[in-house]
């Protein structure tokens, strides 16, 4: 059994899909949420399972920190398991095993879906193009798009898409997405070509292209809760359009003030703590995993990190902490 393991974005899934479309495979999907990346623990309890055939077991993990599971890479790697790893957040310290095989950069100018298509010798560069939009690395993307004498209305066309693609990854649960991201992968898995979502009206392309609209148009009526020469910080609502808006809407911010780090704290459920976004500025990508990872459950990497509960009592703090560093 083989399990394709992938973070719930559009890096995560543009990633896989050049891999699938590259080496057609059955396999058990294991995504979630964007901020749910702890995912190889499922692999992990899957294989715990009684009378559960470890032979032959494989996984393929894409675009989730190796820091984050390194417990259950560990376990997997101990139990014979052959894992391929390909990623490009913080890995800490990485084990050493003839199961692991690895394809690392934590370049910030770097993301999965460009290492996979750098990986696959440039099979399928207009999926990766659109990974690379997605995680908000428009020059890369531009890049790589003009080296396939693309137009600029098509080059347009791939950055919605990788914007869309991203914007269903954001949420607290599975019932805060549009689509659930193992679907969306399924879904998308049929189109060798991303123009062709644009000529069938019945694609996802479409109905996220219309959930995005109504919720960046909430996002734009905000006004920053704090701001200086080097940072600014929006406060979204409990309300699930904010949960699905906060990333995307952050990238945004970014592209719009690239001088400046942003920072969008949601209020959760509880109404007790945030989830953070948070973004360096764009003419240095640098600082927000440090940032991030000065709090409990904070993390990501360096041009783009987040903290998924900061206490309300703390959010003082956490500006005090964002506007210090990037004084």
């Amino acid at each position: 059994m083989h399990f394709d393991v992938f973070n719930g974005d559009a890096d995560g899934i543009t990633a896989l899909l050049q891999l699938r479309l590259a080496e057609p495979k059955e396999t058990r999907l294991i995504t979630g949420v964007k901020r749910d990346i702890a995912l190889l623990k499922r692999v992990e309890s899957d294989i715990k399972m009684p009378h559960f055939a470890k032979e032959n077991v494989s996984v393929t993990a894409l675009d989730i920190s190796m820091e984050k599971n390194i417990d259950a890479l560990q376990y997997l790697l101990n139990e014979g398991v052959d894992v391929f790893y390909c990623d490009h957040h913080r890995t800490g310290s990485m084990p050493q095993s003839l199961h692991l095989s690895t394809l690392i950069n934590l370049d910030p100018e770097i993301c999965t879906s460009l290492l996979i298509n750098a990986y696959l010798s440039g099979q399928y560069p207009l999926w990766a193009i659109v990974g690379a939009f997605g995680d908000n690395l428009w020059q890369r993307a531009e890049t790589l798009a003009n080296t396939l004498t693309l137009n600029s209305e098509e080059i347009t066309y791939l950055k919605e898409l990788g914007t869309l693609i991203n914007y269903n990854g954001y949420g607290t649960t599975l019932g805060d997405l549009h689509i659930d991201p193992a679907e969306l992968f399924r879904q998308l898995l049929e189109y060798v070509d991303p123009f062709a979502l644009k000529h069938d009206l019945e694609s996802p392309f479409y109905l996220l292209r219309a959930g995005y609209a109504k919720d960046i148009a909430l996002a734009r009526t905000q006004v920053p809760i704090f701001e200086n020469d080097t940072c600014r910080v929006f406060k979204l609502p409990a309300k699930p359009w904010a949960k699905r808006i906060s990333g995307v809407w952050s990238n945004q911010l970014a592209n719009e003030a690239p001088h400046k780090a942003h920072a969008v704290l949601t209020l959760n459920d509880t109404h007790q703590d945030y989830t953070v976004s948070v973004r360096a500025p764009l003419d240095s990508r640098t600082g927000a995993d440090i940032v991030c990872s000065q709090f409990y459950s904070g993390g990501g990497r360096a041009a783009a990190a987040g903290i998924n509960t900061l206490p309300k009592t703390m959010m003082h703090l956490f500006i005090e902490t964002l506007t210090d560093f990037y004084a």
